[in-house]
């Protein structure tokens, strides 16, 4: 029997969800008839895999503890067949203005943005940034830890004042804050996973409506808070773009296996890139199993195939090195 070792939990901020997504991962790997245990991100890490010998390693840990590539460095070490981005590739895609500048030059769309470090923004005075920013890229603004996930720390700012407050609250999740112009349009994210062929797939994309217009960590998480559309409610040309967009993210940050891509779509059909997960969410709210059952897939068949290519993919490499 094909053995899974899936990560969830770690010593983050989003401890709760990756919880969550390892469960509903488990659930479904053991209903494809697979055996799977799941550990924690702890000390006890090394000899859980020592003793289980996986076939496969799935960490489904947000936030930085399985998304910076510090544990991804560590699996490969081990000469371990994981799901998702190797350890550069996916400090690529957590870091936000890394992941930005390296879309936007495969011609993406980018809204204009700065990142602020807190050592700058208290050294040259908070005054003077606030006004500057507020000036040059134009309210309202959308400010968030420029590593981080699950919306943590993110707020829209519309005023000078909501700025300096909502930067604070960014600076406690991260000492680097992205600050980006807001474009105006239908917030969407594009699901990409790669079929047992090698081709990637560009699942339907999901359209993301919070009831009171702001997409933060409640409104991600808790039923009810938002509203999902799977497909979107775009036109097919915005559609096709979206699913571009998305493909040509997950090739630039060297994605492996899953990635799910954020975006906004505007008035005139152009996809703007926010930000590409290392591991998406796979919880109940989560907007990857949404767009697998938009796709008319069941989210077990696709996550029982990945496993299985992972592992053969994994087997010919150690047998060609």
């Amino acid at each position: 029997m094909t053995s899974v070792l899936v990560l969830a939990g770690g010593l983050s901020h989003e401890r709760e969800v990756s919880v969550r997504s390892g469960r509903r991962l488990a659930e479904a790997l053991r209903s494809k008839g697979f055996q799977v245990k799941i550990a924690d991100l702890d000390r006890h890490l090394l000899g859980t895999v020592d003793a289980l010998q996986p076939d496969l390693v799935w960490p489904t840990l947000h936030g930085s503890p399985g998304e910076n590539g510090s544990l991804r460095d560590v699996l490969q070490h081990l000469g371990l067949a994981f799901v998702g981005p190797r350890g550069p590739s996916s400090r690529m895609a957590w870091d936000k203005p890394v992941a930005k500048a390296l879309v936007a030059r495969a011609g993406v769309a980018t809204p204009a943005h700065v990142a602020v470090a807190h050592s700058t923004f208290r050294q040259i005075g908070a005054g003077a940034v606030l006004e500057r920013l507020a000036r040059d890229l134009g309210l309202p603004l959308a400010v968030k830890p420029a590593r981080g996930g699950s919306a943590l720390g993110f707020h829209v700012a519309r005023t000078a004042t909501e700025l300096g407050a909502a930067l604070v609250d960014a600076y406690a999740y991260d000492d680097l804050a992205l600050v980006e112009h807001v474009v105006e349009g239908t917030e969407v994210s594009v699901t990409v996973i790669e079929q047992a062929d090698g081709e990637l797939r560009a699942l339907p994309p999901v359209e993301i409506c919070p009831v009171d217009g702001v997409f933060d960590y409640d409104h991600m998480y808790n039923a009810g808070e938002t509203e999902y559309f799977t497909p979107a409610r775009l036109s097919p040309e915005a559609t096709e773009a979206s699913l571009q967009a998305a493909l040509t993210a997950h090739r630039v940050l060297d994605h492996r296996h899953l990635s799910r891509t954020d975006l906004i779509v505007d008035a005139d059909g152009t996809p703007w890139f926010l930000e590409c997960s290392v591991s998406p969410g796979l919880t109940e709210t989560s907007q990857v199993p949404l767009a697998i059952a938009g796709a008319g897939l069941q989210a077990a068949d696709v996550y029982a195939d990945l496993v299985e290519r992972v592992i053969a993919e994994h087997r010919t490499a150690r047998d060609d090195a």
